[in-house]
């Protein structure tokens, strides 16, 4: 293993920690800690919870906070990753990654004035819970329209893949499918269509990304003469 390939590994390695720190941050904050604080379509239940539960309101803005931190962080890391394997499209993925956490960045803002207004003493309860109500809105329009840019920025980490030869084609297939159907599913949410099969479009992503954060973690990427593995990608390709 030459110089060059160990600082590629390492690159990778450290691109796999804060990807998986966004994985794990986005599971805790927003599958485990988000539905015990807001509500959907109950803004008086959500500020209840934002005063009664205000320390857990609290771990919740730090879990979004360490999203937009980790999001923005692994975006730099893939652009440094991949320069030299394809500079256009490893900007395409830096700016998008950045972007998606710039909208990420809207929701905690939110969440953080939403715990201010909550004990603030100024608001009247009927001003509050209108407030909260906007504020809830703010941040589910945020998780959703940043599916947009979740999707945008798994296409080029796909097709980099693809290109390379330095990971498992499947990989690079699986990322541009579950890139894809981040996007399809947002543009049809907001066509005003609602159903639970839509979930479905993004579970390529969700496998995509945590074999993504695995192989990054295990074995970085491959040396350019591997030609065992560059054999064993044609094959299936032919």
């Amino acid at each position: 293993m030459n110089e060059e390939h160990r600082k590629l590994i390492k690159t990778a390695r450290i691109t796999g920690i804060w990807y998986l720190l966004l994985a794990i941050s986005g599971i805790f904050g927003f599958m485990v800690f988000h539905s015990q604080i807001y509500v959907s379509g109950d803004p008086e239940q959500t500020l209840t919870n934002l005063i009664n539960l205000e320390f857990l309101s609290r771990i919740r803005l730090l879990f979004e906070m360490i999203i937009v931190l980790s999001q923005a962080l692994a975006a730099f890391w893939f652009y440094r990753l991949f320069k030299n394997f394809n500079a256009g499209q490893a900007w395409a993925l830096g700016v998008w990654g950045t972007v998606n956490s710039i909208i990420i960045m809207i929701s905690a803002i939110s969440m953080a004035s939403a715990i201010q207004i909550a004990n603030s003493t100024v608001h009247v309860f009927d001003d509050q819970v209108i407030l909260i109500d906007l504020i809830g809105n703010l941040i589910k329009h945020s998780w959703n329209i940043g599916g947009l840019f979740f999707g945008l920025w798994l296409i080029p980490m796909g097709y980099i893949v693809i290109i390379s030869n330095r990971m498992p084609l499947w990989l690079g297939r699986t990322l541009i499918a579950g890139g894809l159907g981040y996007i399809i599913s947002t543009l049809i949410y907001y066509m005003g269509i609602s159903h639970s099969l839509l979930n479905v479009l993004t579970i390529p992503a969700t496998v995509g990304e945590f074999w993504m954060i695995g192989y990054l973690l295990i074995y970085g990427v491959r040396p350019l003469n591997d030609l065992s593995a560059m054999t064993d990608e044609y094959s299936e390709l032919d």
